[in-house]
């Protein structure tokens, strides 16, 4: 029916996924207030806050850069590839974050300890939702969660590549 008309369409709604599947540009409230206008491309990339971040399905960090270095949680660091200085956002896509039973060797820069709060199926994916000092969602085969032992209270360790952190000022 929104196809049919040749000018412009607003839908008013509070379904995350009717604004996703029928908007080219999403505009986001909370609390009454605007706080991100674009395309879903544009809110995948830099989103604006937590409930923006956690609608597209990202990890967001603020925190205070000082050159590749981001201190977040308190105490805890962030690694990442280019240069920034501030106070800034961080975004990892939970494609990004690999788990591993044990302390993992190698060349990503940003690893922690945690536990598996709890898994979501959807469809040939498993978001597993990782608490502890940096919580992180990973995105995983239903294999990986497997072969892993991944279920809810288990350890785990969580990497990203500092190559895969996106960075941009708060």
């Amino acid at each position: 029916h929104l196809d049919a008309h040749d000018g412009a369409r607003v839908v008013v709604t509070h379904d995350p996924v009717d604004a996703m599947t029928l908007g080219d540009r999403v505009l986001v409230l909370e609390n009454g207030r605007v706080v991100q206008a674009g395309t879903l491309d544009a809110l995948r990339e830099q989103p604006r806050s937590r409930y923006v971040a956690d609608l597209v399905g990202v990890n967001l960090y603020r925190g205070l850069a000082d050159g590749t270095r981001i201190r977040v949680a308190g105490d805890r660091e962030l690694v990442t590839a280019g240069d920034a200085h501030g106070d800034v956002f961080a975004v990892v896509h939970p494609r990004a974050v690999a788990l591993h039973r044990r302390e993992p060797e190698g060349t990503p820069r940003n690893v922690w300890a945690g536990t598996v709060d709890h898994l979501d199926v959807e469809g040939d994916r498993v978001r597993v939702i990782v608490a502890g000092p940096v919580p992180v969602t990973a995105e995983v085969t239903p294999a990986a969660v497997t072969e892993l032992g991944l279920t809810a209270g288990a350890p785990v360790w969580a990497s990203v590549k500092a190559t895969e952190i996106t960075v941009y000022p708060a």
